[in-house]
């Protein structure tokens, strides 16, 4: 065989032998890829269904908790902003351009805190609001970090940290409560009002 011939024949063999390596390493990436994000599901499932003994859309009983208990069962960046009275960055909720008719709950603890037909497009670049559930559900704290003076709303149940409330808001309250979409959880109408009737009639048997 001419020595070109033999050059031309090493070279396709190892094209080939590069090629399905290749091959192989993008397959491999593909199930890691998967498996990460299935096991990040799980992860956020496993969050508020089975580590958060505190959790409750019916309960209203307070919840006195050290920050050193929350943090084993919050998430870290629920942790952040409802215990460490940290800010999301603007424009980055899910909820600032959303629009389903529902519930907005406490991620940390599941008190009722806001409905949809009281959320409004502010262009702050957070999730606000013009009135509470009830009086119950928010308290409110002078804020003067930061060389400001504001109102801080927290939750009424556990306390934790939701965002402020200012006198910049749409009739009928004139209210805006600028509330860090991080800290809010949402279930649609239909959806609420069942979870609500399994609850109650779970807790009374």
């Amino acid at each position: 065989m001419p020595p070109n011939q033999i050059i031309a024949t090493i070279v396709n063999l190892f094209i080939e032998v590069m090629i399905r390596r290749l091959i192989i390493l993008i397959l491999i990436s593909i199930l890691q890829q998967c498996s990460y994000t299935q096991s990040t599901k799980n992860k956020a499932m496993s969050n508020k269904e089975n580590k958060n003994p505190v959790y409750s859309t019916t309960d209203t009983s307070k919840v006195v908790m050290s920050d050193e208990e929350w943090q084993k069962i919050l998430p870290k960046d629920i942790y952040y902003i409802a215990r460490q009275k940290g800010t999301e960055r603007p424009w980055t909720s899910k909820f600032e351009n959303f629009s389903e008719i529902g519930t907005y709950y406490c991620a940390a603890c599941g008190n009722p805190l806001f409905k949809s037909d009281t959320k409004f497009e502010s262009g702050c670049g957070w999730p606000s609001f013009y009135e509470p559930i009830s009086k119950g559900s928010i308290i409110y704290a002078p804020d003067n970090t930061h060389g400001m003076h504001r109102t801080e709303v927290t939750c009424g149940r556990c306390k934790s940290h939701l965002g402020h409330v200012f006198d910049d808001g749409p009739p009928p309250t004139g209210l805006r409560y600028c509330i860090n979409g991080v800290v809010l959880d949402f279930e649609k109408a239909q959806e609420a009002e069942k979870k609500y009737k399994d609850e109650k009639s779970n807790s009374e048997q």
